[in-house]
């Protein structure tokens, strides 16, 4: 079917491209187009930091056109209504490669959606050299590719900095070729996944840079339209050494790589040319080994600070006071668990004593909101942990007199994580203990919230799932959760099998690529947790325990020259403070 112009949408582009600051425009004569695809809104979109990064990757190559494109905000709901590019209004199939980058499960329904809503055929196996390459990358999808590897033609495992210029240029090579060339070209990129080609016993290492200075993760385009837009975000570090095992995050991005003070500061002083706002974002800012000083030294530029995430051992004064005199309404932390046993479990030894501490600052320097983020239906929890997370928040409102909320979230275990073989506590449970904190704390003065346990449920399938959910997610015309059952009894699945618990001797989906720790790594991580046991947080220099680290990057010389005085996070053999 011809798709027609989208006239209401082509307005509502060029006037979204009026109020950015930022953006590339290219011709595209003798350029290979890429469309970059963020399968959410652009309010969305525009709030990730990683989407501005892959956009100013891909236009630094000059041989490149990169153009973004958005789910949900052309609301065109007939089906000759095409997908079109911001920048220049184009359709999707108009592009010779269409990139999806990809940070939540979730968004695969809406994967789906877009490829139908453009004319685009769902599957790999379906499409010609006359369609464009469909690939993809991001956390969400590297980390467990299996789910939608009949969808893509290829699949970036790793960080975008190390594959997108090696890409690139595979991508011209195989421009004109037919796709089974195109697949065996792209096959030779470091870091590329290739469903069509590799399965069975073939395994895609994960591809990352050594120097984050090298490529300074920071805010490309300034629109109003966006979670953020009132400052610049700046990545002062990249990974986290603590080994958190719920944490996917903390170990796929695995070893920490710190920004320098001065580097930082730098990027800070450009960033205040757009904004006077500066937004910290690194997995865990308060472990910063320069975050006093960068705090300080921000506050001295006229800088208001914001913060992505910070823990209470130790918390960082400065940067709360920062924080305060910089107007920020809200102070978060997260403690995970509520009682000790627990954060030993998952590897979070934060005490009591440690998280109160924070509290304490938020009410001396006068937050009017204190957030706290816990989870519930971790493994091994019991309803005496459930209870404790009930008797912190209540210890916390005892001191601090404002505004207080905690976040209940049900745990979903995720691939490439200590917990990976860890069954999913049931929906019914999780909606019993979510409604338990919520009657205990409501009534005095702590707002309770929390996902849908139910909804945590398919992200647990979608997490840990294999190659049959693609047609399980093409099945769906509509999403919701008796869709969803319709489609998986129509592939004859359940979701239970997708979240029962698995053997640590099972061949797992994942198991195709790997993402630097290994996964005996894991495995005794895992006894340890177990045990309630702790496990030592990564050196600075790095080590080759748990493979994520080379020899090169745990032997480097002088590694200690770049770091602060703040490594109070470590003891004197780097192991977590004891609880």
């Amino acid at each position: 079917m011809k798709q027609k112009q989208n006239y209401k949408y082509i307005n509502q582009a060029k006037k979204t491209i009026s109020q950015e600051e930022g953006i590339t425009l290219k011709d595209w004569g003798g350029k290979l187009p890429v469309a970059l695809v963020w399968p959410n809104s652009y309010r969305v979109g525009m709030s990730s930091l990683a989407l501005h990064s892959v956009y100013r990757l891909f236009n630094d190559e000059p041989d490149v056109v990169c153009e973004r494109v958005f789910f949900g905000d052309q609301q065109a709901p007939r089906r000759d209504e095409p997908v079109m590019s911001l920048e220049s209004q184009r359709r999707l199939d108009e592009f010779a490669v269409v990139a999806f980058t990809i940070s939540y499960e979730m968004d695969y329904f809406n994967v789906v959606a877009m490829l139908r809503q453009a004319g685009i055929p769902l599957f790999a196996a379906e499409r010609d050299e006359s369609w464009p390459l469909i690939i993809a990358g991001g956390p969400a999808i590297y980390t467990n590719p299996e789910p939608m590897a009949d969808i893509f033609d290829a699949i970036a495992i790793g960080e975008a900095e190390a594959i997108v210029p090696p890409l690139v240029d595979a991508l011209w090579d195989v421009s004109d070729a037919p796709r089974r060339e195109a697949y065996e070209r792209l096959a030779k990129v470091d870091g590329m996944y290739i469903p069509a080609i590799h399965h069975g016993d073939h395994i895609v290492p994960r591809v990352w840079i050594k120097d984050i200075e090298t490529q300074p993760t920071v805010t490309q385009i300034y629109t109003d339209r966006t979670e953020f837009g009132d400052r610049t975000l700046v990545e002062i570090a990249r990974g986290c050494g603590r080994g958190c095992r719920f944490c996917m995050a903390g170990y796929v991005y695995r070893p920490m790589r710190e920004m320098h003070l001065d580097t930082v500061l730098a990027l800070a002083r450009h960033g205040l040319k757009h904004r006077d706002r500066i937004g910290l974002v690194s997995a865990a800012v308060s472990d910063h080994s320069w975050i006093d000083q960068i705090a300080i030294e921000l506050r001295k530029m006229g800088a208001r600070l914001t913060a992505s995430s910070m823990r209470t051992d130790p918390i960082s004064e400065p940067l709360i006071k920062g924080l305060a005199e910089s107007g920020n309404q809200t102070l978060t932390i997260a403690p995970e668990a509520g009682s000790v046993r627990m954060r030993k479990v998952i590897n979070k030894p934060q005490s009591d004593d440690q998280i109160m501490h924070v509290v304490e600052l938020a009410a001396k320097y006068n937050f009017p909101q204190l957030k706290m983020y816990f989870m519930v239906g971790q493994p091994t929890e019991t309803e005496e942990d459930v209870e404790a997370i009930a008797q912190l928040a209540l210890a916390a409102r005892a001191v601090f007199p404002r505004n207080m909320a905690i976040n209940a979230t049900p745990y979903v275990p995720k691939s490439h994580t200590a917990f990976q073989w860890a069954a999913m506590m049931p929906v019914e449970v999780l909606e019993n203990r979510v409604k338990y904190l919520q009657d205990r704390l409501n009534p005095n003065g702590v707002t309770v919230r929390s996902d849908s346990p139910a909804w945590a449920a398919v992200e647990g399938v979608l997490a840990r799932g294999d190659r049959r959910l693609g047609r399980v997610i093409a099945r769906m015309r509509k999403v919701n959760l008796r869709e969803w059952q319709r489609a998986l009894e129509a592939e004859g699945l359940s979701q239970d099998e997708f979240l029962r618990e698995r053997d640590v001797t099972e061949k797992l989906p994942w198991d195709s690529v790997t993402t630097g720790v290994s996964k005996a790594f894991f495995s005794w991580d895992l006894r340890r947790a177990l045990r309630d046991d702790l496990t030592a947080a990564c050196p600075p220099a790095g080590c080759l325990k748990c493979n994520a680290c080379d020899e090169e990057w745990a032997l480097r010389p002088n590694y200690e020259d770049a770091l602060g005085p703040n490594m109070g996070a470590y003891g004197d053999n780097f192991i977590p403070l004891q609880v």
